[in-house]
C-alpha cells in the first residue's frame, strides 16, 4: 500500500462537494426500488432518538434515514452500543421510559391499517358541521397572521432583554449539568462502600459531595443574580419601553382590523374537508377519547391558523394532526360512511389502541434470550394461544388449533403433547422456536430478530437461522436482523446497514458490503472476523472505543479509531456518497480528491475466504 497521506479539504470546499456528490439515501433507494418494483414497507427519515440519563441527554440515534422493503431481509450490523436495538425498538414504540424520539418520522405503509371507514350518521354529520363552523371562526385569524407574527417577534425581543442571552444561559447550564453528573457518580460510588470497613472512604466521599453541593449552589446564585441584573436594566430603559408600547399599540389596532374581515368560500370548503378528516381520525375511539382528541386537534388547528400555516398542504396537515393523532386523509363518502386513508407515523404513536393494532399484529420481535421472553409460570401453549385470542378475535378452541399448527411449523415434535409443558421443560433452541411461533402468531409484516441466536449453541444457531428463512418464504414477512456476527449476515441478509455511533455509515446489498466495502469501519469489522484469521497470525481487533454519545461529535465519529483518517474527518462529518444504485457509504475516502487506498489485506479475496469459512 502507498504511504498514507492526509488531504486538507476546507469547510467551504467540503460543503460544495457535499452538494455535488451527496445523495438523498431514501430518494435513491426509492428510485432503485421503483426499477425493481419493490414496495417500501417502512420509511425512516432523519430519525433522532435521545435518552435522559442522570440529568444528561444521550443521543443514541443521530439522523438515520432508511427505507425497508416488503419481503426483504435486512441486517443491522455494528458493535455493541452502536444503536442497533434502539433503532428497531422505535418501530414498535418499545423504547425504555427515559428514551424519546426527538425528531424524524417512521412511516409504516400498510394498506390494511391505512384504509379507514367510519359511520356517518345524523349525529356525526351534525358534529362535522359544528366543527367546520368553529374552524371558520378560527380562520379569521389567518387574515392577520403576518401582523400576529410581528407582535410575537416584538414580545420576544422585549423578553430577551430581561433574560440571559443564549450564550450565558448555555454556560450556566453546562456547568450545572457537569457538576450534577459528577456529584451523582460520586453519590452512587459512596453507596458501594461497606459502612463497617470503609468509614474513611465514606467520610472522604461525603466531604467531596458537600464541595459539589457548594459549587452548585454558588452557580445557581450567580445565575439568579445575572437574571436580576438583566431584568433591572430592561425595566430602567424608559426610551425602549415607550417605543415598545407605541409599536405594540399600532400592531394590535392593525390586527383587530384585519381579523374583522370575511373568509373566502375556498377557505370554508377547506375547513369542511378538515372537519371530515377530524371525524375520520377520531372515529375508531370511544366517545370519551373522541371528545378529548377533538379538543386537542381544535387547539392545534387554532394555533396553526393564527400563525398562518398553509393548511391546504397535506404534509402540513399531517404535522398539525400528528402532535395529537394520526391524520386520516379524506378520500370519499357515501350517504352513511366516510372513507379515508391514514398516514401512519410510528414515531408519533401515543394511544394504547393504536399500539395494539401495530405491536405484535404488524411488527413483532424475537429477542436474544428466549428464557426471559417467555413467562416461566404459564404453559407454552397458553402463551401462544393468548396472543392469538387477543389480536385475532377468536375463541380458545380455535386459538389452540392455530397454536398447534404454529408449533409444528417451527419444528416442535409431538406438539399436542408438549402444548401444556412449561418453558423450563424445553431446551434453549426449543424455547427460541416457541418465541418465533409467538412472534408469527399474528402473521406480522415485519419480524425484528434482535440477535436471536446469541444465547444458543452453534449447531442450534444454524437451525434457527434456517427456520427464520424458511418461514419468511411461507409467511412473506420482512426480516430486520440485528447482529454483530457477520457470518450470520452473510447467510441470511439481502441488504446490510452498518451502524456506528447511531448513524448508518454504509448501506448496500450483502454482496456489495462484503465484497466491495467502502467505509473503513466496515473494513475493520470484516477484518476482525475470527473465521478469516490465518494460522500463526494475530487476530485483528479495532483499536480504541466508540465516542461518548453524551457529547456533540465533531467530524467523523470513527475518525479517532480510523487508520485511514484524513484531516477533514476531524473537522466535518462526511456526507453519504452513492457508490451504485443500491450502495452508499459515509466516508470522505469516496471524495474524488481523497487519496486512494487498497482494502486491508485480511479482506482481499473475501469471496473465497467466506465460502471456505461459512460454506455459503
Amino acid at each position: 500500500m502507498a504511504e498514507k497521506k492526509k488531504v486538507n479539504v476546507s469547510g467551504a470546499a467540503a460543503a460544495e462537494v457535499s452538494e455535488k456528490i451527496k445523495k438523498d439515501v431514501s430518494g435513491s433507494q426509492a428510485a432503485s426500488a421503483g426499477k425493481e418494483e419493490r414496495k417500501v414497507l417502512l420509511s425512516v427519515k432523519d430519525l433522532v432518538i435521545k435518552f435522559r440519563v442522570r440529568g444528561r441527554i444521550l443521543t443514541a440515534i443521530r439522523g438515520i434515514t432508511l427505507d425497508i422493503y416488503e419481503n426483504e431481509s435486512i441486517a443491522i450490523v455494528g458493535e455493541s452500543g452502536s444503536g442497533k436495538s434502539v433503532f428497531t425498538k422505535s418501530f414498535a414504540n418499545m423504547l425504555d421510559s427515559n428514551g424519546f424520539i426527538d425528531q424524524g418520522e417512521i412511516i409504516f405503509n400498510d394498506p390494511e391499517l391505512a384504509d379507514t371507514t367510519v359511520v356517518y350518521n345524523k349525529g356525526k354529520k351534525a358534529r362535522v358541521l359544528d366543527i367546520a363552523r368553529r374552524l371558520d371562526k378560527y380562520s379569521k385569524t389567518e387574515l392577520g397572521a403576518a401582523t400576529w407574527k410581528q407582535m410575537l417577534e416584538l414580545k420576544d425581543e422585549k423578553k430577551k432583554r430581561s433574560i440571559l442571552s443564549d450564550e450565558e444561559d448555555a454556560k450556566f447550564t453546562e456547568k450545572l449539568a457537569s457538576l450534577n453528573f459528577e456529584r451523582t457518580e460520586l453519590f452512587n460510588l459512596n453507596q458501594t462502600y461497606d459502612p463497617k470497613k470503609e468509614k474513611d472512604k465514606i467520610k472522604e466521599t461525603k466531604a467531596k459531595i458537600a464541595e459539589y453541593d457548594a459549587q452548585i449552589k454558588t452557580i445557581e446564585t450567580n445565575r439568579k443574580e445575572a437574571i436580576k441584573r438583566h431584568e433591572s436594566a430592561a425595566k430602567s430603559d424608559v426610551t425602549y419601553l415607550r417605543e415598545y408600547d407605541k409599536k405594540m399599540g399600532e400592531l394590535k389596532a392593525k390586527y383587530a382590523e384585519e381579523i374583522s374581515g370575511e373568509i373566502s368560500e375556498a377557505t370554508k370548503a377547506r375547513n369542511l374537508l378538515i372537519s371530515k378528516e377530524i371525524e375520520l381520525s377520531v372515529g375508531r375511539y370511544d366517545f370519551y377519547h373522541q371528545f378529548k382528541l377533538i379538543h386537542g386537534l381544535m387547539q392545534n388547528l387554532k394555533k396553526a391558523m393564527k400563525m398562518g400555516v398553509d393548511l391546504s398542504d397535506e404534509a402540513v396537515r399531517n404535522q398539525v394532526f400528528g402532535d395529537v393523532i394520526f391524520r386520516v386523509g379524506y378520500l370519499d363518502e357515501t350517504e352513511d360512511t366516510l372513507h379515508g386513508n391514514c398516514v401512519i407515523d410510528l414515531a408519533k404513536v401515543k394511544y394504547t389502541k393504536d399500539l395494539t393494532r401495530i405491536r405484535g399484529t404488524k411488527i413483532a420481535t424475537v429477542f436474544q434470550d428466549p428464557m426471559t421472553s417467555l413467562n416461566p409460570i404459564i404453559t407454552i401453549g397458553k402463551q401462544i394461544s393468548s396472543i392469538i385470542m387477543k389480536h385475532q378475535n377468536v375463541g380458545e378452541a380455535e386459538a389452540r388449533k392455530r397454536a398447534l399448527v404454529l408449533m409444528k411449523k417451527v419444528g416442535i415434535p409431538n406438539a399436542e403433547k408438549r402444548y401444556d409443558d412449561y418453558p423450563f421443560q424445553y431446551s434453549g433452541g426449543m424455547r427460541q422456536r416457541i418465541v418465533i411461533a409467538i412472534a408469527l402468531s399474528c402473521q406480522p409484516k415485519i419480524l425484528i430478530c434482535d440477535e436471536p441466536t446469541t444465547a444458543l449453541d452453534v449447531t442450534i444457531q444454524a437451525q434457527i437461522l434456517q427456520l427464520i428463512k424458511d418461514l419468511q418464504k411461507e409467511f412473506n414477512y420482512t426480516t430486520v436482523f440485528i447482529t454483530h456476527d457477520l457470518g450470520v449476515v452473510a447467510n441470511i441478509a439481502d441488504r446490510v446497514a452498518v451502524l456506528y455511533a447511531g448513524q448508518i455509515v454504509e448501506l448496500g446489498t450483502v454482496e456489495e458490503v462484503f465484497y466491495d466495502p467502502r467505509h473503513p469501519y466496515t473494513w475493520a469489522m470484516l477484518s476482525s472476523m475470527p473465521q478469516l484469521a490465518q494460522r500463526n497470525t494475530e487476530l485483528y481487533s479495532i483499536t480504541g472505543t466508540p465516542p461518548s454519545l453524551y457529547n456533540k461529535i465533531v467530524g467523523d465519529p470513527f475518525a479517532p479509531r480510523n487508520p485511514y483518517c484524513l484531516k477533514i474527518d476531524t473537522l466535518k462529518d462526511s456526507p453519504m456518497f452513492q457508490v451504485t444504485e443500491t450502495h452508499f457509504a459515509k466516508t470522505w475516502l469516496l471524495d474524488p480528491r481523497a487519496p486512494k487506498y487498497e482494502k486491508p489485506e485480511a479482506i482481499q479475496n473475501l469471496h473465497e475466504k467466506l465460502v471456505a469459512a461459512f460454506n455459503i
